[in-house]
């Protein structure tokens, strides 16, 4: 990446803080008619089953999956600042990429400072990962080279990302969490820069193996976020008679929903470095539903 363009983003962002604490209105509660997220977003829309919920059931559903989005954001910045300390290390302090990793490191913090407020806020209860999503998480951030990292972290702010910009677009949106959705839009905009650089060093010296790898990676990590959406004990809590029943169905809805709406920039992005092929392509359409 171009010295001067490093340059200016630090620049911005030491001059231009976008700081959570005046940025976002805390002290709004929501109000009649505010939403928490869009409907086409929630795992039951579409089936018959969500036109017999009550308006405050789907309120509830809707406050519990944003809920679940959130712990998703904070998780995948968290994996995205392993990666920039491991890289921050092999950067002499004087080397303006080390500058830029410091700030964008801040800024990232402050993100999952901010979403930790904002689940408070929202009277939020995450659901703790199954020891199925412990073990990856546990195992990519301890044992993946810092490539495969950035991968991984990669595309899991891609489909967060995905999620923010439906929401913060939506008109009936809590302000808080417009505020928090744009913030984080903005932010993610000058990070994003640095990462396209990022992603060309490696995807230029990557040979096949490295990329169908890549690739999975990649697969493995948007189904461990998809599958952090969806949970039996969101049913229960919004008082659902048969909450096993309605997790059956709002799998195979979700998964279906998911691929039509949330991932075409992944495809997009795996696509710009050659990963789908005879060995990769099968995966993405059998687990993730992908139109490769």
């Amino acid at each position: 990446m171009d010295i001067k363009e490093i340059e200016r983003l630090i620049k911005i962002s030491r001059e231009r803080p976008l700081m959570p604490e005046t940025y976002i209105p805390w002290q709004l509660e929501p109000e009649a008619g505010d939403i928490f997220l869009p409907e086409a977003l929630t795992s039951l829309q579409g089936l018959d089953l969500y036109e017999t919920l009550t308006p405050a059931q789907k309120l509830e559903l809707g406050r519990h999956e944003l809920v679940q989005v959130i712990a998703s954001y904070a998780w995948g910045e968290c994996l995205f600042c392993v990666f920039m300390t491991r890289h921050l290390i092999t950067l002499s302090a004087d080397n303006v990429e080390h500058q830029f990793l410091i700030r964008e490191l801040i800024e990232e913090l402050r993100h999952q400072e901010m979403f930790a407020r904002v689940i408070a806020k929202l009277g939020g209860k995450p659901i703790k990962q199954s020891r199925l999503h412990k073990f990856f998480g546990e195992f990519s951030n301890k044992y993946l080279p810092a490539d495969y990292l950035f991968m991984g972290s990669v595309s899991v702010e891609l489909v967060t990302d995905v999620y923010g910009n439906h929401a913060r677009r939506a008109p009936d949106i809590y302000p808080v969490l417009k505020k928090m959705f744009d913030l984080h839009n903005i932010e993610e905009g000058r990070h994003i820069l640095y990462t396209k650089a990022l992603l060309k060093k490696y995807s230029e010296k990557a040979g096949f193996i490295k990329r169908t790898l890549y690739s999975y990676v990649i697969l493995f990590n948007i189904l461990f976020v998809r599958t952090m959406y969806v949970k039996r004990e969101i049913y229960e809590r919004i008082g659902l008679e048969n909450p096993d029943e309605a997790y059956k169905l709002a799998s195979k809805n979700f998964k279906q929903k998911f691929a039509d709406r949330c991932l075409n920039d992944i495809i997009e992005f795996v696509n710009s470095w050659k990963g789908f092929n005879f060995m990769t392509r099968f995966a993405w359409r059998r687990v993730l539903g992908a139109k490769v």
